[in-house]
């Protein structure tokens, strides 16, 4: 066999989270004695990724013939998206994704965190911004509380790190104790000045952990920043799934694609027996993903080792890298930067205008 014959072999194989064969993104096939090497660049992180990927190339070029080893040099090449319309883009920012649900409790907040701190240990550069002006949540989930960012300019924030990622919220410019007694309008200065005056930096992603609800933040996030895409976050309850409903169409008819949506609490699973038991209902997450035409992203369980992993300030990600939570986080983001690195949610969402009537 020769380098076009592997190349035919290796191009052909489907991308299980593209959904497409890798095509043009084999960019280099070469023999080097007994084995096969070949350069495949994709377009979304790819961290922990190669081991998977090299069985599946080896598995297609044995099926096709070629006797001997196999070798992958696996990269990633991360494109900007940018928003709809005329937004401008945010400077260093190549991909901005909304993390949203339409009610609180659905855990919205911890699958944020997970899925920056996935993105970033899968090599991208990522940073999470906390746009829940009267709940913050994220100084807490990140182990940052009672940090102050600095500033060197009087006018400029650095944002704070935490695991590699890139962390600003109001939480770190107030005392926690102190409610945030403001009206629409503060409140959209405030974000607007955390999102403008942060020097995020070079980042290939920023994560926004959207409030609830389909308000004020959520309109001045969609007409002010370029959002790329959005993660819709449920639980399989029906009043869950009823406003997440209502999020996602909010984003769709202001041109903002929805990449997914993420199933939240899925099973419970008993620590003492291990029955499992879908507690809040089974199957709504799929159902409203088929509804509406995008993916079910993941479904994640009910487990009182991600609450307390998250209140300690170090999430299952982090806390435990190689369990299965972390690894279905992991696989959720990899599913979500994928879909936006095809183009296929860009697609799937109509383009509906909106008017003042």
């Amino acid at each position: 066999m020769n380098t076009a014959d592997l190349t035919r072999l290796l191009s052909a194989v489907v991308d299980p989270y593209l959904g497409r064969p890798l095509g043009a993104a084999v960019r280099r096939v070469e023999i080097a004695g007994a084995d096969a090497v070949a350069e495949v660049v994709l377009g979304y992180p790819v961290g922990r990724y190669a081991a998977t990927l090299t069985s599946q190339l080896a598995a297609a070029l044995a099926r096709g013939g070629w006797t001997g080893g196999f070798k992958l040099e696996l990269s990633a090449a991360i494109a900007a998206h940018g928003g709809p319309g005329t937004v401008q883009p945010l400077p260093g920012i190549g991909n901005v994704i909304a993390v949203a649900s339409g009610k609180g409790g659905v855990g919205k907040s911890t699958v944020s965190a997970n899925l920056a701190l996935a993105l970033a240990a899968a090599g991208a550069r990522v940073g999470l911004l906390d746009a829940d002006i009267y709940g913050p949540s994220q100084p807490i989930m990140m182990g940052l509380t009672g940090r102050r960012p600095t500033t060197d300019d009087g006018k400029h924030l650095a944002p704070l790190e935490a695991y590699g990622v890139a962390v600003m919220s109001i939480g770190f410019l107030i005392d926690a104790e102190q409610p945030m007694v403001w009206r629409g309008p503060m409140v959209t200065q405030a974000l607007v000045q955390l999102i403008g005056d942060t020097r995020w930096g070079e980042l290939d992603y920023l994560l926004i952990d959207m409030p609830p609800g389909t308000g004020d933040t959520q309109l001045t996030i969609s007409q002010r920043v370029p959002v790329s895409g959005a993660i819709i976050v449920t639980t399989p309850q029906d009043i869950a799934l009823a406003d997440a409903r209502k999020g996602l169409m909010m984003f769709r008819k202001v041109s903002v694609p929805v990449l997914g949506i993420v199933e939240n609490m899925a099973t419970h699973v008993c620590s003492n027996c291990g029955h499992e038991e879908h507690v809040f209902g089974e199957g709504g997450g799929r159902r409203m993903a088929e509804q509406y035409g995008v993916p079910l992203l993941g479904s994640l369980p009910l487990d009182i080792a991600i609450r307390e992993q998250a209140d300690g300030g170090k999430p299952s990600v982090v806390a435990d890298p190689d369990g299965k939570v972390a690894l279905a986080f992991l696989d959720i983001a990899r599913r979500a930067t994928a879909r936006l690195a095809s183009g296929a949610a860009a697609t799937a969402a109509p383009a509906i205008s909106v008017s003042d009537d």
